[in-house]
């Protein structure tokens, strides 16, 4: 249980990280997901800036809570996670309930409108999160060090590949002709 719980931190932790970062760190990210919020028309006008910079503080909280050591912090990363994840699913849905087709601008720039997926990679990190937290409260206070380098890096390529989900999309989608 104790290598779950070290994949299941680096994987949440990982996903949460490059949100923060497409945010905070790449040019006109945070801009970028001002916009999408208003034009996902699930936040009223007057709180776009509070919402979103609650958003990145959640983000931020999140990732160092499971950056921290600790089975306490642990469990509040985790469970600071679920409630995040919870909140952007039920956002996206109401989202693409009233037509709203902006790009997911949840790791910085993208072009990818939001759509199905979305949701379902949401609900499956929510999922994880839960997991994550309850092997942490269960879990046996040791293993060796090999098995946790092992989960950790397992969990940091998953998060990667969650984190860049559009993209590995894109791959397996028909091409379509260019017009001349």
């Amino acid at each position: 249980m104790v290598y779950l719980m070290t994949g299941l931190k680096c994987l949440v932790g990982v996903v949460f990280l490059l949100a923060l970062c497409g945010k905070t760190v790449v040019r006109g990210g945070f801009g970028g997901f001002e916009r999408s919020l208003r034009e996902l028309r699930v936040v009223p006008r007057a709180y776009l800036r509070p919402v979103a910079v609650l958003v990145v503080a959640g983000e931020a909280g999140v990732v160092l809570a499971l950056a921290v050591p600790g089975r306490a912090t642990a469990v509040v990363g985790f469970g600071l996670a679920t409630a995040l994840l919870l909140v952007f699913t039920t956002g996206i849905a109401r989202g693409l309930r009233r037509g709203s087709r902006t790009p997911c601008r949840c790791f910085g720039a993208s072009t990818t409108p939001l759509g199905p997926h979305h949701l379902l990679r949401n609900l499956l990190l929510a999922v994880l999160a839960v997991l994550g937290a309850t092997t942490t409260v269960v879990a046996a206070p040791d293993g060796h060090p090999a098995g946790a380098l092992v989960a950790a890096a397992a969990g940091l390529v998953l998060g990667a590949l969650a984190a860049t989900l559009d993209e590995l999309l894109a791959l397996f989608q028909p091409m379509t002709p260019q017009r001349r």
